[in-house]
């Protein structure tokens, strides 16, 4: 079954919420698109630790608790010495960095300093559907970017809607979509999103059904992260 119709029950309950008269849905802006110049801007988004990655964790002068290449669990914890297991899987490196110090700090060391370097990043999932040459599921490897997530899946098909590309994450355990214009991306007017692990992309087209079509013509027109 295809991962654009697994969505829709859950997408045409945000269609239903957005007409009714209720308060709005909280937004996660994730994207400063604007400056007041006018001109198009997007901050880098950091590295999200997943699964498997290895990290180099640093307790400056403190032998004992330097690891190198310390690999994270399936589930995504790490496991330490003194202060045990510690979700890492979602967070960046500063994230992962202040918890193990206020581990330590709490109970162990008088503030410690810690370091945290990803040393190798395993492979991670995406998800490419709609009109795209050939829709899958595709290994990355690092940061990837939405225009690299597309061009993963070879491509996209003559009939996809570029000015339409929705992206499907998870953010703290919500599940949240935004919408973006690939075509301006690939023109230079817009920076390229990074696609984190288990992103599910999907190019809308002329040729999908008209439920599927009304689901994501329903979501908005710019890079905001929102519950559906």
């Amino acid at each position: 079954m295809s991962m654009v119709r697994m969505m829709i029950p859950a997408a045409t309950c945000l269609m239903l919420a957005a007409c009714g008269g209720g308060t709005a849905a909280p937004t996660t802006t994730l994207n400063d698109w604007r400056t007041p110049g006018g001109s198009v801007t997007q901050p880098a988004m950091e590295y999200r630790i997943g699964a498997l990655d290895k990290l180099n964790v640093t307790v400056f002068q403190v032998a004992d608790l330097t690891l190198k290449d310390v690999q994270v669990d399936a589930v995504g914890n790490l496991q330490l010495p003194l202060i045990g297991t510690v979700m890492a899987k979602g967070k960046t490196t500063a994230e992962l960095t202040e918890l193990i110090r206020t581990r330590l700090a709490a109970d162990y060391l008088r503030n410690p300093q810690v370091t945290v370097v990803v040393s190798e990043a395993a492979s991670q999932k995406v998800t490419v559907d709609g009109a795209v040459t050939q829709p899958g599921v595709y290994q990355m490897t690092g940061n990837t970017s939405l225009l690299q997530a597309v061009a993963m899946a070879r491509g996209p098909a003559r009939t996809a809607e570029l000015t339409r590309v929705a992206v499907f994450r998870n953010v703290d355990g919500q599940r949240m979509v935004a919408m973006f214009d690939l075509r301006a991306i690939r023109r230079g007017q817009a920076e390229d999103p990074q696609i984190l692990g288990d992103d599910v992309v999907v190019v809308d087209s002329s040729a999908m059904s008209t439920t599927i079509r009304d689901v994501l013509g329903a979501l908005p027109a710019l890079a905001i992260f929102r519950p559906f």
